[in-house]
């Protein structure tokens, strides 16, 4: 029987993070596409704790662009980059969340390279 979309996914996703751990000296940056929206957040796996995060969903970014554009993505990851740096996060682990490096994820993980974050 061929497996879905959704489940290859799910197992390139359970492939990646086998390999890709999150520290507190180099924290994970997650990324999460929907449909609608693409989420980010930055995680030490060591302390089970989310760092700093940032969203299509939230006021700032929606008024701007809506949910489901690479220029989205691009404001998500300038503004990711951002708050990383004054928490003082300057070099994170990348976690495509089993989604290809491709459209929206790639543009995000640009434009946070951009800003001046370290992938």
């Amino acid at each position: 029987m061929k497996a879905s979309r959704k489940e290859l996914t799910r197992r390139r996703h359970v492939r990646i993070r086998r390999r890709v751990f999150g520290t507190s000296e180099r924290p994970r940056l997650a990324v999460f596409r929907s449909n609608q929206h693409i989420y980010a957040q930055i995680i030490d796996d060591t302390a089970h704790h989310t760092l700093v995060a940032a969203s299509t969903v939230e006021p700032d970014v929606l008024k701007n662009e809506s949910g489901a554009t690479q220029d989205s993505a691009t404001v998500v990851g300038k503004l990711i980059a951002e708050r990383a740096l004054k928490a003082g996060i300057t070099q994170v682990v990348f976690d495509r969340g089993g989604k290809l490096y491709h459209g929206r994820v790639a543009a995000l993980a640009e434009a946070a390279r951009e800003a001046g974050l370290s992938l």
